[in-house]
């Protein structure tokens, strides 16, 4: 008995120092304490109440799921032109949060995922019910590719590994997010940015990377370990914003964005996976404060992403997002060239 006790306290000795250090280490990122990392972990610029794992759980059992489709919906796929050149600029949605920018010369990648679920196991967690709006051997060579965080339905490294291989494009991550897709494939070519700094994707082209209120993590233990972010591309023809993934708070990070980049040709900003409100309203916009969103940036356009795509993400069913969208254009006086939708595999040619 005495030698069963020992051992379990061995045990659980060690399994507490393991914790302890996983959950007091950064394995991504090192770097001097600033004002949104506390030399472990990154946090918002402004307060945000953060949930707990009851609240999770909470949720989970609790969950009220609104209605999607069984199966695939039919999709028409584009088949982008190889270039895009000078000041004109075509988007093409790929799905959820995935869209290809041509302009410049440059195409563009945002959040690529082509994988049937978002999760690092294929065949669990959620799954994809829109096929991509490109079929992969159809997506012109990418030249750069930029990934907003590390959850998985952001962060897709085999679809990065396959990119990677075939393109060898530059990738813009927020701090982090580099260790993550170099562990998966370490020929990557990767900018690793803070909040505030840029890349000069050419002598025309900047990439800059601004603050958003979300989280990151990719296992129990990597909380807040990464950083995350939205993009501005500043381009000739006008600057364009990508959101990532990223809840309203009172809308100062929008403001801050505008008041140093000043008017966006277009903006892409999520519409979907807010329900329920108390435990989504954090991190994810709902269709109305995406439009208030698009009038903080001071946005001609703006196109909706991260809807209709990877099912039960959260309790929004699959068509609520638009229709809720389509009141809220009602309500602020937008119309459907103000901010639109696309279906999967629709294209734009954005004016300036």
């Amino acid at each position: 008995m005495k030698k069963l006790i020992l051992i379990s306290g061995v045990v659980f000795l060690s399994l507490f120092i393991f914790v302890k250090y996983k959950t007091n280490t950064n394995p991504y990122y090192q770097g001097s304490k600033t004002a949104h990392f506390d030399g472990v972990r990154f946090n918002n610029l402004d307060p945000v109440q953060s949930h707990s794992f009851s609240d999770f759980v909470k949720w989970r059992l609790n969950r009220n799921k609104g209605v999607w489709p069984p199966v695939f919906s039919e999709v028409v796929f584009d088949v982008p032109p190889e270039k895009v050149e000078r000041e004109d600029l075509r988007v093409t949605f790929v799905g959820h949060s995935t869209v290809l920018i041509q302009t410049e010369s440059l195409n563009i990648l945002t959040d690529p995922i082509w994988s049937g679920f978002a999760s690092p196991v294929s065949g669990v967690g959620p799954q994809r019910i829109q096929l991509p709006g490109i079929l992969f051997n159809k997506i012109p060579k990418i030249d750069l590719i930029l990934v907003s965080h590390s959850h998985y339905d952001h962060l897709d490294l085999p679809t990065i590994r396959r990119l990677v291989r075939r393109d060898d494009p530059m990738i813009v991550v927020p701090l982090g997010n580099d260790v993550i897709i170099q562990q998966e494939d370490a020929t990557a070519r990767i900018k690793a940015l803070d909040w505030g700094e840029s890349y000069a994707a050419t002598d025309l082209v900047n990439i800059y990377l601004q603050p958003v209120q979300h989280w990151s993590a990719r296992t129990m233990w990597d909380h807040n370990k990464a950083l995350w972010g939205s993009f501005v591309i500043e381009t000739p023809g006008g600057n364009i914003y990508f959101a990532g993934d990223t809840g309203y708070g009172e809308g100062y990070n929008f403001i801050r964005t505008q008041k140093e980049f000043g008017q966006f040709r277009l903006a892409l900003l999520p519409i979907g996976a807010y329900k329920p409100r108390w435990f989504m309203e954090h991190n994810h916009l709902n269709p109305e404060e995406a439009v208030l969103a698009h009038k903080k940036l001071n946005a001609k356009q703006s196109l909706g992403i991260h809807f209709g795509c990877f099912k039960y993400l959260a309790d929004d069913g699959y068509e609520e997002p638009v229709d809720d969208l389509r009141e809220a254009k009602r309500e602020h006086h937008l119309n459907d060239a103000d901010f639109r939708v696309l279906k999967v595999g629709g294209s734009w040619d954005v004016l300036k």
